[in-house]
């Protein structure tokens, strides 16, 4: 509430209470926001059923009530510790009640007041108080003359600062001789925070009074005056900026009367006549010269005629029916593939099936393929050799960390620095709208308050969708039917099962040794040799080199680590040449050490293999690729405890629970008495215990394991499974078929259990790793009990 005008008041206006008694005993009202000086008039409006009370009750006896200000304004029912011990005996002038059942009362501070004691507090407060005697200065010295004139001459300045200068006020306060009502008038019209005003009413020397408002005062006169200057400044740039639009009017005007040429008018024209020469849809040229018309209407310097530039600029710059031409001969695109990469032979196949498909019907849509496989076995690079073999640009986004969807669909163009998505931006850069659009880690988008990306991409893959692709700054649709998508993950479980949908699941396993090989001698060694600046002369593999150093130097299902170790290989022979070095160097099994160090690998095909009873081999699937695992079971006298070591992941632990419940329905097959279970503590360790292990995939192994070192039986040699099991012993199939097989192979091993229903996988499984191995499809527990210990079925089941 701001008191400036209703307290100024004049010395003739107060009720003469110099010599009125102040009862000890008083209603007390609290109020808020406000502190109440002596001598002020001040009008309240009454509301809380306390204080209307405490009014009721002050008119009932002599008018007298005493007011408090509460320390916070926001408690509706302050108790007295809230509030202030000192206030003001006022007299109840006029009340008047509203429709709403509030009072508006008029009160007149009569007398400074401190409360000792509350006597009641229902239904209003009854309050003992004791009358505070100002103390009087009888004769004015010089110094409290010039300390009265200076917070006049602040006052008068604060109010003129202000606007709110009047001369009546200030005939008041000149008038005044007594400093401590000079402090209370001059503190009761300043803009105080209610603690700094309380401050003022409780000090009781009127010269300390006055001095502290003059302090105050002096704080106040600054804050104002740096207002001012602010309000003065943004005044004067309005006008700087006015006289300035003013001024380049005028020389504009001049520049076409003295015919110096039309810069906008040129940039208009230049506008126009490239909007002529680019082929877009109708719409599309409608909105563009809509939007033309509107900067030719505009203020070159206007901050919306930038905006309106930088849209049309990317309405003229898209390739709205700009495209390359297919390259549809299929055996020259064939060769292509065939140079750039050794194998996946499927991917190869698929592409050749839409160049054929494009061939016969031009107007077919783009596929959205998805290739899921380890890291560094080609999946990008692949995208490249694709965009080759069929005469397409090619453009990388990669995916990965991505959370605001306003990455695929930009932003709208009311946001400062708004600019279209990253699938739009590509294809301005590649200058078509047929590109081969690479879209990488599709599986580690992520998402936030500021949207889903994963959501907006649902649209961009889906060929019965994307035909009108509306992005957030053209606001207009984009044809993007004709772009050949190809998204890249490590792992599609976690791709979102909507966004999964409409992309075809392409899956690339890791690759053989002999696989790797010969592409370290097709593309990478010729790769690193010019990398690193010299000759084929100068570098010579034996026999066995290249093995040696992926099976010692590289443990990974691509080839990212053999190409730097080869790499490295390369940089220290090109520092032997720098030196004066002639070569050639020859590399072998003997001297790798001493350019590779020690092998940072053993294969498991070297390893001490024990042969022990409760040890068996399991297969696992990683991001990496396949793996092996060993499960270990030993047995202990004890009270039927199960301990599990290894970080095993939830599932995996629920297998060994299923697997140990199959075991404990067989105490017959087993030759143990049905209190075995209850006498013996069984502790299950998968090594590697710093690796987090997880899956279904180890359940026949857990239960062959148990199997094992319950009977006391060893399972045969070079033998390795991987299959899920149920309580009743049931086989269900797994994932990674392929993976697994190379793990088993790079490990040595030559016998593998497979679940049955994953026989139709063996297809995918490359020749020359099946003529290794021998697979044995299984149905039950049954099965695998009698293949683990004996190495034959009963049944004539074909082996694989």
């Amino acid at each position: 509430m701001d008191f400036n005008d209703s307290l100024s008041i004049g010395m003739d206006d107060f009720t003469d209470h110099e010599h009125m008694v102040i009862p000890d005993e008083l209603p007390m009202m609290a109020v808020r926001d406000v502190v109440v000086f002596n001598y002020m008039i001040i009008p309240l409006f009454v509301g809380r059923p306390s204080s209307v009370a405490a009014v009721n009750a002050a008119l009932e006896g002599d008018k007298l009530l005493m007011l408090l200000t509460q320390k916070d304004a926001t408690r509706d029912n302050p108790e007295p510790e809230d509030l202030y011990k000192v206030g003001m005996v006022c007299m109840v002038m006029r009340t008047l009640k509203l429709p709403d059942g509030r009072l508006k009362v008029l009160v007149q501070a009569v007398s400074k007041a401190k409360v000792k004691k509350y006597l009641q507090t229902d239904p209003y407060s009854l309050v003992k108080i004791k009358p505070i005697v100002e103390a009087e200065v009888e004769v004015a010295d010089v110094a409290t003359e010039a300390l009265m004139r200076t917070v006049r001459e602040q006052t008068e300045k604060i109010m003129s600062l202000r606007g709110i200068l009047s001369a009546d006020l200030m005939m008041i306060i000149n008038n005044i001789e007594e400093p401590g009502r000079l402090a209370d008038l001059v503190g009761s019209n300043l803009r105080l925070k209610i603690t700094e005003s309380q401050a003022i009413l409780e000090e009781n020397d009127p010269i300390k009074r006055l001095k502290l408002v003059n302090e105050l005062l002096t704080k106040e006169l600054e804050v104002s005056t740096v207002q001012a200057k602010i309000q003065s400044d943004a005044k004067e740039e309005m006008s700087k900026s006015q006289r300035e639009y003013y001024l380049r009017e005028q020389l504009h005007a001049l520049q076409k009367e003295l015919g110096d040429g039309d810069e906008r008018g040129q940039e208009i024209d230049d506008l126009l006549r490239k909007l002529k020469k680019t082929k877009m849809p109708k719409l599309v040229r409608k909105e563009a010269k809509k939007q033309i018309g509107r900067m030719e209407m505009m203020h070159p310097d206007s901050s919306e005629a930038t905006i309106i530039r930088t849209y049309i600029d990317w309405i003229l710059d898209l390739p709205w029916k700009k495209g390359t031409k297919d390259q549809l001969d299929l055996k020259v695109a064939k060769k292509v593939l065939d140079d750039d990469h050794f194998g996946l032979d499927k991917i190869k196949e698929r592409i050749l099936e839409y160049l054929a498909v494009r061939k016969l019907n031009p107007e077919t849509k783009g596929p959205i393929l998805c290739f899921v496989g380890p890291p560094g076995v080609g999946k990008t690079s692949l995208g490249q050799s694709i965009a080759k073999a069929m005469g397409r640009k090619f453009y990388r986004l990669s995916l990965g960390g991505m959370r605001d969807e306003a990455e695929i669909r930009g932003h709208r163009r009311t946001y400062i620095g708004a600019m279209p998505g990253r699938i739009l931006q590509g294809l301005k850069n590649v200058n078509s709208n047929n590109p081969i659009f690479m879209m990488d880690e599709v599986d580690k988008i992520g998402s936030d308050y500021r949207g889903d990306p994963s959501s907006a991409l649902l649209e961009v893959l889906d060929p019965e969708q994307n035909y009108e692709f509306s992005d957030h700054y053209m606001n207009m649709p984009f044809d993007l039917s004709k772009v050949m998508f190809i998204t890249t993950a490590n792992r599609y479980d976690t791709i979102p099962g909507p966004l999964l949908d409409r992309m075809e699941i392409i899956e690339l396993s890791g690759y053989t040794l002999e696989e790797k090989v010969v592409i370290a001698k097709k593309y990478l060694l010729p790769r690193q040799i010019k990398e690193n600046g010299i000759k084929t002369r100068h570098l010579r593999f034996a026999d066995g080199a290249l093995e040696y150093i992926v099976s010692h130097y590289t443990h990974e299902a691509g080839l990212r680590n053999l190409e730097r170790e080869i790499g490295k290989i390369c940089r220290k022979v090109a520092r032997k040449i720098a030196e004066g070095g002639k070569g050639p160097y020859s590399i072998s099994r003997n001297t790798l050490d001493r350019y590779l160090g020690p092998p940072k690998t053993i294969p498991e095909s070297e390893l001490e293999a024990l042969h022990q009873p409760g040890l068996v081999t399991g297969l696992a699937w990683t991001e990496v690729g396949g793996e092996i695992l060993q499960i270990e079971v030993n047995l202990m006298p004890g009270k039927g405890k199960m301990t599990l070591t290894g970080q095993l992941g939830d599932v995996m632990k629920e297998s060994v629970q299923a697997a140990l419940t199959y075991c404990r329905s067989r105490c017959d097959d087993l030759g143990v008495e049905e209190g075995y279970f209850d006498k013996h503590d069984i502790h299950v360790h998968v090594p590697a215990g710093a690796i987090p292990k997880d899956g279904p995939s180890a359940g026949i192994t857990m239960a062959t394991a148990l199997y094992s070192a319950i009977t006391g039986k060893k399972v045969v040699k070079k033998l390795a499974m991987t299959g899920e099991v149920t309580l009743r012993g049931r086989v269900l199939p797994i994932g990674g078929l392929k993976e697994k097989a190379l793990a088993a192979v790079r490990a040595d091993l030559t016998t593998v259990i497979i679940p049955a229903q994953n026989e139709k996988d063996l297809v995918e499984i490359p020749a020359e790793i099946r003529k290794k191995m021998t697979f044995y499809p299984v149905k039950d527990m049954d099965e695998v009990v009698e293949i683990a210990f004996n190495g034959t079925v009963k049944k004539d089941r074909e082996k694989q």
